[in-house]
């Protein structure tokens, strides 16, 4: 349908499109400065993160400061608001679209051996609806479940990131542990071999008891040199993941109640192939590998649009001069058929299909591997259990024996080097319990990780039942 009025008329829709124009300039100006200003905030609160000089002391101090200080976290956030960028950008092109469009030019007419020559202006605002567009509407629920990809991708970079950290916590508590123990056994060897001595000196044992005894002692402070290296890596690993430093942490008592499974391997494996986020961010992935093959498929159909315009003119066909201004304005229904393009169409179709395959395939993959990281988690959580009882009855054992032959030496019934076997023994012992402890520990974050229930709660009720380290 068209409509033409013709009548003088000053270029009233110029100034209007104009006046919209500086309006736009002047709302959306602001908006690359705070995006500006907000990039240039979150550099400085991580160089901020980087130099902070204080020390963290509890499991809450670390993984919080790792949060904030984490590039890890950060790109995961990125992704995100990418993925929400990406569904808005695709939602709105089913939105009305307005444009403006000026055009002014200088025309030269040849007639009857005559020369005309004339100004021509033309000024168009026209809005496009979309009405049917299968390729916009695959787009945008490609795009939603791309959103939803990349959520369920930074919850497990973040339980990723809880579970690191506390792992490195853990073990530079095992380390320290360690040390204190062979100080322990260092100052028992130490205090043997003075026994000795003054019984090499009376002549009541021989000197290869002696050598014997001080070649313990060099070994155990050879060992306890590594394990104080062990220190200092576990505490430098702790503090370049967190942006931290280390002071003296709060530690795992010889009371402390230990977490507990509950449930069969069965129950944690269904829950970690339903509730685990990287297999939530692959079913998501296959979703959305599914909405652009039937993407690629809507280049195949036609696209209907709905156009309505208004345009001022002195310029008629073939930019011929009318004798005054024109506005016309017409309502269109625009149909877009596809026919044929060169089969590009069907190789994309083609290509989106082998991009769906891999998905599918991938998400497979995970779940077996998942599967198979929550099975043996659980059984070695469950092992764990046992062990630190029989290491428990172990350790016992071992100081039980420790103390018999020392009494034996004193009596002459045992030799010095069964009392320093007896010695080391017993604090291997009591190093294997420590171990075996945090060892029960881990696997129980690797669980919860697998399962997808790992939260910053559950690392805050770590963290409360450690306790305070001993005043020096």
């Amino acid at each position: 349908m068209t409509q033409i009025d013709q009548h003088p008329r000053a270029p009233l829709s110029l100034i209007r499109l104009l006046g919209s124009a500086a309006l736009a300039v002047l709302i959306w100006a602001p908006v690359g400065h705070a995006a500006e200003n907000d990039a240039m905030a979150a550099e400085a609160a991580a160089e901020a993160a980087m130099t902070q000089s204080g020390a963290g002391r509890t499991l809450e101090d670390f993984f919080v400061s790792a949060m904030e200080y984490s590039p890890r976290i950060r790109i995961a956030e990125a992704r995100r608001s990418i993925g929400t960028a990406r569904k808005r950008a695709a939602s709105r092109q089913l939105l009305p679209q307005i444009s403006a469009s000026a055009n002014v030019s200088e025309n030269r007419q040849e007639a009857l051996d005559r020369v005309n020559r004339y100004q021509g202006e033309r000024y168009a605002l026209q809005l496009r609806q979309v009405l049917f567009d299968w390729q916009a509407f695959a787009r945008r629920r490609s795009a939603s479940m791309e959103e939803e990809q990349f959520e369920a991708q930074y919850f497990a970079e973040l339980s990723a990131l809880l579970t690191e950290v506390a792992e490195m916590y853990f073990e530079v508590l095992q380390a320290e542990d360690a040390l204190r123990s062979i100080d322990s056994e260092l100052e028992a060897t130490q205090t043997q071999l003075q026994q000795i001595e003054r019984m090499h000196g009376l002549q009541m044992v021989q000197i290869t008891d002696l050598y014997d005894a001080q070649a313990r002692l060099a070994a155990v402070e050879a060992e306890r040199l590594n394990l104080a290296t062990e220190v200092t890596l576990a505490r430098e690993a702790l503090r370049s993941a967190s942006g931290l430093g280390v002071g003296d942490l709060y530690t795992l008592g010889d009371d402390a109640q230990l977490p507990r499974i509950e449930g069969s391997v069965g129950e944690w494996v269904a829950r970690a192939r339903e509730d685990n986020h990287m297999i939530l961010a692959r079913e998501y992935a296959v979703k959305a590998a599914e909405r652009r093959v039937s993407e690629r498929r809507g280049a195949y159909m036609p696209r209907v649009s709905l156009i309505a315009q208004q345009q001022q003119s002195n310029l008629g066909f073939d930019n011929q001069l009318l004798n005054s201004r024109t506005d016309t304005g017409y309502l269109a229904l625009d149909v877009t058929i596809p026919l044929f393009a060169g089969g590009s169409n069907r190789a994309a179709v083609s290509e989106a299909r082998s991009q769906e395959s891999i998905a599918r395939n991938e998400l497979r993959q995970l779940n077996l591997d998942v599967s198979e990281r929550t099975r043996l988690a659980y059984l070695r959580l469950q092992s764990t259990e046992q062990q630190i009882a029989a290491a428990e009855k172990l350790l016992e054992a071992r100081r039980i024996a420790s103390r018999a032959r020392q009494r034996g030496f004193e009596l002459g019934t045992v030799t010095s080097v069964d009392v320093l076997d007896a010695v080391r023994d017993e604090f291997v012992a009591e190093r294997d319990l420590q171990a075996v402890r945090y060892e029960h520990i881990k696997m129980g974050l690797y669980l919860r990780r697998d399962s997808g229930t790992l939260t910053a709660d559950d690392l805050v009720d770590i963290s409360v039942s450690l306790q305070a380290p001993a005043a020096d």
